[in-house]
């Protein structure tokens, strides 16, 4: 399977480097010296990496074959292409490529339909299942162990526990009851607001987020490769 990890930027002082736009989360692996990439567009390529450093934040590649600034701005904005095997799973526990979360049945724990991801949505703060509901309707889910309970890729599915309001309308409801609730309180003499408050105060937890690996595209996350 070819998966995009990087795109290539400008060219880098006069000795044939470039800086690098990484969009894989194992860039000492996929962009490691004596790497060979494929490229788009298919006739730059294929490259091979003959050294890689960091500078000031930047991942900065010379090619074997490319010695001067001109050959690296003939570079600019082709696109890396990695081989990788589709059954190679991230070296993180609970961490998968794009590529393998895309098109995995969501159910919940008794198994309700949920729908089928069609896209990972990478975040600063995690990352997001974009899932495609039976009615064409999508929902966003948060790929954080709270709500996602199990990843099963022998079975194409991922199983969730999502909280009242996240893929139904839950909360709508127990709203309108609440309020049917503080009109019946007001004829009689009670104090409306009380539930409700609670429900907000409780609501209003924030579970924390693992992150999900995917993208070698997504490619691995679309076309990238971080997941």
């Amino acid at each position: 399977m070819q998966l995009v990890v990087a795109r290539i930027g400008r060219a880098h002082g006069i000795k044939g480097e470039v800086t690098v736009e990484v969009r894989t989360d194992e860039p000492e692996l996929r962009l490691a010296p004596g790497a060979v990439l494929a490229t788009d567009p298919a006739a730059t390529g294929p490259l091979t990496i003959a050294t890689g450093r960091v500078h000031s934040g930047r991942l900065l590649l010379r090619f074997e074959g490319v010695t001067d600034r001109n050959g690296a701005e003939a570079l600019r904005n082709t696109l890396l292409i990695a081989e990788i095997d589709p059954e190679e799973l991230p070296e993180g526990e609970d961490e998968y490529y794009d590529h393998q979360l895309i098109d995995l049945d969501v159910v919940t724990e008794d198994g309700t339909e949920v729908g089928r991801i069609t896209e990972i949505s990478h975040l600063p703060s995690q990352d997001l299942f974009i899932v495609e509901r039976p009615d064409g309707s999508e929902v966003m889910i948060p790929f954080v162990e709270e709500i996602v309970a199990e990843i099963d890729l022998e079975e194409q599915r991922a199983v969730v526990t999502p909280p009242p309001g996240l893929i139904d309308d839950r909360v709508e409801i127990a709203s309108t009851r609440e309020e049917t609730g503080e009109e019946a309180g007001e004829k009689s003499g009670g104090t409306p607001g009380e539930k409700s408050g609670k429900a907000s105060e409780e609501s209003g937890d924030t579970p924390e987020g693992k992150s999900g690996k995917a993208s070698e595209e997504s490619g691995e996350k679309s076309g990238d490769d971080r997941a």
